[in-house]
């Protein structure tokens, strides 16, 4: 990743609008930004969201609050608390996110 042509800035996350994205089960609420190719995210998963999916998109995640379960698609399986991150490549490993309790995490991708 590049990080090229981006001017010095600061982001209100609570200004940037809200889109809604629907799960198997629950809801995460996303808001983003782009910077060229790199999209920044605040994403809030409501308790008992479940992904719909299997994910192939390389992201660097870090939890801010709650508890985040990522299952890769091999099987194995990470939780995530506040203050812990993963990171994956583009078409590395497929993975889906659930919580029982809820998470909010900030993504970059």
């Amino acid at each position: 990743m590049q990080m090229l042509g981006i001017a010095f800035g600061t982001t209100v996350w609570s200004s940037v609008p809200q889109t809604e994205h629907r799960g198997e089960t629950g809801i995460a609420y996303w808001r983003t930004q782009s910077f060229g190719t790199i999209r920044v995210r605040m994403v809030e998963y409501t308790p008992g969201y479940a992904a719909d999916h299997w994910c192939s998109k390389g992201h660097i995640l870090l939890c801010l609050e709650g508890e985040l379960h990522t299952e890769l698609q091999d099987g194995r399986s990470f939780t995530l608390g506040p203050g812990m991150s993963y990171q994956v490549a583009d078409d590395g490993e497929p993975h889906r996110s659930s919580t029982a309790i809820g998470a909010k995490l900030f993504i970059v991708d």
